[in-house]
């Protein structure tokens, strides 16, 4: 006999027997750094689509964001702590006391860490607390070569240090978990994939017109655009360059960027230098829906675990362009679901673009195929089956019926 024999039909609704004992929920902590963007929406994906007759989910990381409110909504319990940062901090130290008072007072079976700040405090806290079951996912790496190289060591020595407290590891995307061994940050063997999901109920299936005209670009031109935000990571200076370029050869091109951050002065003043009208419409929280009025969505990113919006921009149907950075490649495989460009190669990405402009009928075939693969493969129920499945087999309960 292979594992525990399934349960037989029900004879009786549960309604019509006697009142019978509930069983004991599990309770699972998510320690996070940022509840936002695309760790945050891919952490707030898991917590709520877990069963709630099974688990009681609770969900800690850095204050601020739009996620805490929607997690609350939602039922699940959410602590933001006080002084948590994203960046390494003397307050560290009072971080990691009140995550230690978190799950002792609340005796949690499962601690599922994120992120860099996140994974390292999240997982000596249970370690400290004897927790039974840890889990951290791979959503990035949380290192790379465009910071200094003190924060790049220091951070591979922390992401190291706490390999041995984790009992199971998820990466978003196989390169990144291929990656992710090769750095030593997970043994050989350990790492399984999940994909990231996204919320493709609110997604639209293809173009959406509505989407268009509220972006303000008329029909017969060209719209490039992508969404994220508006900092170092993403490269938006590399897309204002690429944006230039493009126009230069194509004229009927309009480009966008949703989303704010700090280098929102710096991209409109290099626009301005290159003489491309780019539009920044700050952050949008429909970002997932106005993504359906571009004509092509381009990801200029210098590292990047996977990308959210770039899952969903694929969502829609649009065909896109995007560097081929950690797990971008699986996602974005060339002639297939898109086309790749290098990062920091502005004028690479900026032809990449401009073959899509020049086959339509063949950048409209890849973004179908890449759409009909997301919306099967990155569906939020089958990502909280799997991770389901690694909580049960860590716990060495049955699988779900």
């Amino acid at each position: 006999m292979r594992g525990w024999p399934a349960a037989p039909a029900r004879l009786v609704p549960r309604g019509e027997l006697p009142q019978q004992p509930v069983p004991p929920r599990i309770k699972v902590l998510h320690v996070i750094t940022r509840f936002w963007a695309g760790a945050g929406g891919n952490t707030l994906l898991s917590a709520t689509g877990m069963d709630p007759a099974v688990y009681e989910v609770w969900v800690a990381g850095v204050p601020g964001g739009d996620l805490w409110e929607r997690a609350r909504t939602a039922g699940v319990h959410t602590v933001e702590v006080p002084r948590f940062r994203e960046v390494l901090t003397p307050a560290d130290v009072l971080v990691l006391w009140r995550l230690v008072r978190l799950i002792r007072c609340e005796r949690f079976t499962i601690v599922h860490t994120h992120s860099a700040k996140g994974g390292f405090l999240g997982r000596l806290a249970a370690h400290l607390c004897h927790t039974p079951v840890v889990v951290h996912t791979f959503h990035g790496l949380s290192f790379h070569a465009q910071m200094p190289r003190w924060r790049r060591v220091s951070y591979r020595i922390l992401e190291r240090a706490t390999r041995r407290f984790t009992h199971a590891f998820l990466a978003v995307a196989p390169l990144l978990a291929a990656e992710a061994v090769a750095q030593r940050l997970a043994p050989p063997g350990r790492v399984r994939v999940v994909p990231s999901a996204v919320d493709l109920d609110h997604i639209p299936h293809g173009f959406d017109p509505a989407a268009r005209r509220e972006l303000g670009v008329p029909a017969d031109v060209a719209l490039i655009g992508t969404v994220g935000r508006v900092d170092r990571q993403k490269a938006p200076l590399d897309f204002v360059r690429m944006a230039a370029a493009v126009h230069a050869a194509h004229p009927r091109t309009a480009f966008v960027i949703v989303g704010d951050g700090p280098l929102a002065d710096d991209v409109r003043r290099l626009a301005a230098e290159l003489g491309v009208e780019v539009r920044l419409t700050g952050y949008r929280p429909d970002a997932d829906r106005l993504v359906a009025g571009l004509d092509i969505f381009v990801s200029t990113s210098l590292y990047e675990g996977l990308g959210r919006a770039l899952t969903e921009a694929l969502a829609t149907a649009r065909p896109v362009v995007a560097t081929a950075v950690n797990g971008v490649p699986d996602l974005v495989e060339p002639g297939a679901t898109g086309l790749l460009g290098a990062p920091a190669d502005p004028e690479g990405m900026a032809r990449a673009v401009g073959w899509l402009l020049d086959h339509p009928d063949e950048a409209a075939g890849m973004g179908r195929q890449a759409s009909a693969r997301v919306r099967t493969a990155f569906a939020p129920a089958a990502m909280c089956a799997a991770i389901d499945e690694c909580y049960r087999q860590l716990l060495g309960l049955p699988p779900t019926p």
